[in-house]
């Protein structure tokens, strides 16, 4: 995998939601809402949370180091998924950031 194009990333992530739109109405007969998908996103960061904590030895967990991997690079394709369903550009919007926080410094 070419890592380094974020173009490619942000189509396989898209082409992955559309698969789990497909199994959500197979499992709940509807696709999950924006809101569902952001809830998700949130319990997937918390989980992050949890790892981190696990990986600094203040939160006892088995397995913790790859399930931080997996969930740092779900954390991304969750917030790929969410922009993409308001219509932002996860692109732009990252570079406005960088750019904004750079110039602070």
């Amino acid at each position: 995998m070419d890592q380094n194009n974020l173009d490619k990333i942000i189509e396989r992530s898209l082409e992955i939601r559309k698969k789990y739109h497909q199994l959500e109405v197979q499992q709940n007969g509807n696709e999950w809402t924006l809101e569902q998908d952001a809830l998700a996103y949130l319990t997937d960061a918390g989980l992050v949370g949890r790892n981190v904590m696990s990986h600094e030895k203040t939160w006892s967990k088995q397995n913790s180091a790859t399930e931080l991997e997996h969930k740092l690079g779900e954390n991304i394709w969750w917030l790929i998924v969410l922009a993409d369903r308001t219509g932002i550009d996860i692109k732009e919007a990252l570079n406005k950031f960088l750019t904004k926080t750079e110039n602070l410094f």
